[in-house]
């Protein structure tokens, strides 16, 4: 069991741990462009089984999930010398919007599993609640199709959270093998201010109260394990959290970097080692854990792969300077995301692979539409956004208001109309792939997402194993 001890995290003996590891992403929590398929996940969940039936489509998330993250992924892990796994969890794989506070067993006996394997091989797992009831931000990662984040303001999706945290602590309080509990991912609670780019004003007011709320609660059950907060507007801004309140909490910030998505040489007059030093310092996460002397968790950083093959190198080298220096002051890290079909992932699903060949229509669809605006736009323009570039543009005249963002118009005006509507209408086609199969052969083509079918990304695996072979 981890502990809190003079600003760093040790073990039962008191000896220094250092959390080096990666993110699951698009296991227990699926996205867009990790997964391969259009929209959020709910929605696809529900289009597939409108689709392709009852019982088809939950043997299909079943058997992606089952493939996604299994033994010999945490064996591999532990190979190279990762001390921890980051485990995204949506809530609905625990509880049901139709029966609130009722908990479903099969979303346990899958997490049991990989805290199983976390155990048999030494590395510790942070428990991740990365979609939350009523979605604590406007974007796709909390399985967000609505631009809306409720949870902020409905009183009953914060006692769900509550007390599905409760239900966490009272599972896990006496396991060695979770490091801790990261309450919730990347929160943002003013969302309809994130439109406005820089101008976002947090309401810290109501995230200290549910930061706090939710700590107490799972002390009443759990005294033990680590709990980790994060920022809000998606872990940037921590200046108006309140001071720790409990001596085993650890801050997490996530550091994405310019550098690590291009285009552009590294190092160059823009970015270098010294500008990385001096980004990760001016942090906020980085100044709150130094001013109250706590730990530090980067629990999300990274890079994407899936542009021009010349960027790589660049992006190689950005991603081996930011970890030196996380390293350099001491921060423990995670990064995003472990495995994908070719985007960011430290393994990844080949392009030869059935799954991908089956589902190339919708993948050239999703490419040509932009759909996963954020992540899968590094091929160069389409015609897709220049329209939306133009329609953007033509808003922000006709409205006149010189506090929109032109730069944040475009992107959210990008969200909302593709990865939300289009994607919508692209979800039918997507599930229509699998039409006409047999359980035997679904089975082939998801089992591309086992390990021994997926191509590891070697250079950016070399990176993170020189780090973590680092001394605690």
């Amino acid at each position: 069991m981890l502990r809190v001890q003079n600003g760093k995290i040790v073990d039962a003996g008191g000896n220094p741990v250092r959390l080096r590891g990666v993110c699951v992403g698009g296991w227990m929590n699926m996205e867009h462009f990790i997964n391969g398929y259009p929209g959020a996940e709910h929605g696809l969940r529900a289009t597939m089984a409108r689709v392709l039936g009852p019982e088809k489509a939950p043997f299909i998330f079943d058997r992606m999930l089952d493939y996604v993250l299994a033994r010999e992924d945490i064996a591999f892990l532990k190979q190279r010398g990762a001390t921890v796994v980051r485990l995204p969890l949506n809530y609905r794989h625990f509880e049901r919007d139709d029966a609130p506070f009722e908990y479903l067993e099969a979303g346990f006996a899958r997490l049991d599993r990989a805290l199983a394997w976390c155990a048999e091989y030494g590395v510790y797992a942070i428990l991740d609640l990365h979609s939350v009831q009523g979605w604590q931000s406007s974007d796709w990662h909390c399985d967000n199709s609505s631009r809306h984040a409720l949870f902020w303001s409905h009183r009953q999706f914060q006692d769900r959270f509550v007390a599905l945290w409760q239900e966490f602590a009272r599972r896990y309080k006496d396991s060695a093998a979770v490091a801790g509990y990261n309450v919730m991912n990347e929160p943002l609670t003013n969302a309809p201010a994130g439109r406005l780019g820089d101008r976002y004003t947090p309401d810290w007011a109501v995230m200290n109260h549910v930061y706090r709320r939710v700590v107490e609660a799972i002390r009443d059950i759990d005294p033990d394990h680590l709990i980790f907060l994060e920022g809000d507007h998606f872990s940037t801004l921590f200046d108006g959290l309140e001071a720790p309140f409990d001596d085993n909490l650890v801050y997490s910030s996530h550091n994405y970097s310019a550098a690590g998505f291009g285009p552009g040489p590294y190092p160059s007059a823009d970015w270098s080692r010294e500008r990385q030093v001096e980004v990760f310092l001016n942090h906020q996460g980085t100044r709150f854990a130094q001013r109250h002397n706590v730990p530090l968790w980067v629990g999300e950083f990274g890079a994407t792969f899936n542009g021009s093959p010349a960027e790589t190198p660049d992006r190689l080298r950005a991603m081996d300077d930011q970890i030196g220096v996380f390293e350099e002051y001491g921060a423990h890290w995670t990064i995003w995301t472990y495995k994908d079909i070719g985007t960011m992932g430290t393994v990844m699903v080949p392009p030869e692979a059935p799954y991908i060949q089956t589902i190339a229509s919708s993948l050239k669809a999703k490419r040509e539409l932009e759909l996963d605006m954020f992540w899968m736009t590094q091929a160069g323009p389409t015609r897709t956004r220049e329209m939306i570039v133009d329609l953007a543009r033509h808003i922000g005249e006709q409205i006149s208001d010189p506090d929109i963002n032109p730069e944040a118009n475009a992107r959210y005006l990008a969200q909302a109309a593709l990865a939300g509507y289009a994607s919508s209408l692209a979800q039918p086609a997507y599930a229509k792939c699998f039409q006409r199969m047999s359980e035997a052969e679904l089975d082939r083509i998801l089992h591309s997402f086992a390990f021994e079918n997926c191509q590891p990304n070697r250079p950016l695996i070399d990176i993170l194993t020189r780090h973590m072979a680092r001394p605690a």
